[in-house]
């Protein structure tokens, strides 16, 4: 019914302004009687065998909605109707910002992708906060957290600190989002030497807590072979939790939407279907030259339940849809969840 229906609609219209119209549509509907147990009954599958456990944490399946669909988390307890085995809500700033100008948000249909320059819009930690207390508990909840655009570069930890810090109590685990190209100074974020300094530091923070969260690295899918040793090297070195491969790309090549397209769009970050083999083939690089020795989550271009087998292949323990749920719906969970089962076979 989405792609047939709802899908041809929604496309008539401004992405963003449509992302904020579904999420009421969701809400709204959700509130229903009935209507959250017959979302559950369509597209949930609940299986003991599709359980994984990783970084201390178990998830009830390996499918989870990618980071920047839910930046506030208001709609989390509601999406777990649709059979995520986790969420990710942020990316989480210490004050709520505006991000940047619109129009910041495109569709290339032709290429069943996006290109977005968000510029890390949301309303603060502390609304997040008030947010996540409401949780059911219905799954696993990650924590994207970055700093705030006009923060100077002295400032850089203690942005990612100050929401560590205070989502502790509320997610299960963290991700350092260093690679989103649409934030300032993002040579700094990409700088070893400045990774190493902001992991240690967080990790040192972790301790504070009578119970530790795992913590992760998102990396971006457009690293060449010396930097992802490094990566490896510094997840080796800090004994990190693991990697999530990977985030959105500059790079415009091999797209089918046409130069005068993309240069009315400009900058921003890619994802979907244009970045499927590239971000797998970063997931398989570093799953070799680590020999598997830490968990990867794998993201980018899951459009269909093969996308995401090819990165279980490629050494991802776990899987994150973003621009797939959009184009393809909400059965797309579930039927990953199915192939998955059926590959274990």
């Amino acid at each position: 019914m989405y792609k047939l229906l709802l899908r041809p609609i929604f496309f008539l219209f401004d992405p963003e302004k449509v992302h904020y119209f579904t999420f009421s549509l969701i809400r709204i509907t959700s509130k229903i009687p009935g209507v959250s147990s017959i979302i559950r009954s369509l597209y949930q599958l609940n299986d003991p065998r599709l359980e994984r456990n990783l970084f201390g944490l178990k998830f009830k399946n390996p499918v989870g909605l990618a980071a920047g669909f839910d930046k506030n988390a208001v709609l989390f307890n509601e999406l777990a109707n649709f059979g995520f085995g986790f969420i990710e809500i942020g990316t989480v700033t210490p004050k709520g910002q505006a991000g940047n100008p619109k129009k910041r948000l495109f569709r290339l249909k032709d290429d069943q992708g996006i290109i977005n320059r968000m510029g890390f819009n949301n309303e603060g930690v502390q609304v997040a906060i008030e947010q996540l207390k409401h949780n059911k508990g219905q799954l696993i909840i990650g924590g994207n957290i970055g700093k705030n655009t006009n923060t100077s570069p002295d400032g850089y930890t203690k942005d990612y600190l100050t929401c560590f810090n205070a989502l502790h109590p509320y997610v299960d685990y963290f991700v350092l989002n260093v690679s989103c190209p649409n934030v300032g100074s993002h040579a700094k974020l990409n700088d070893k030497d400045y990774l190493l300094e902001l992991i240690e530091t967080v990790q040192k923070a972790n301790t504070n807590f009578d119970k530790q969260k795992p913590i992760l690295l998102k990396i971006a899918p457009d690293l060449n072979a010396l930097q992802l040793d490094e990566i490896v090297d510094l997840v080796l070195q800090t004994n990190l939790d693991g990697v999530i491969a990977s985030n959105t790309s500059t790079d415009r090549s091999g797209l089918k939407a046409p130069k005068t397209q993309l240069d009315a769009i400009g900058n921003g970050g890619l994802s979907g279907q244009p970045v499927k083999d590239k971000s797998t083939k970063v997931i398989k690089y570093l799953a070799d030259k680590s020999n598997k020795a830490f968990p990867i989550i794998g993201v980018g271009g899951v459009h269909s339940a093969n996308d995401a087998l090819e990165k279980i292949n490629a050494g991802a323990d776990l899987v994150q849809i973003y621009t797939g749920f959009i184009y393809e719906g909400p059965r797309l969970i579930k039927n990953i969840n199915k192939a998955v089962l059926k590959n274990r076979a």
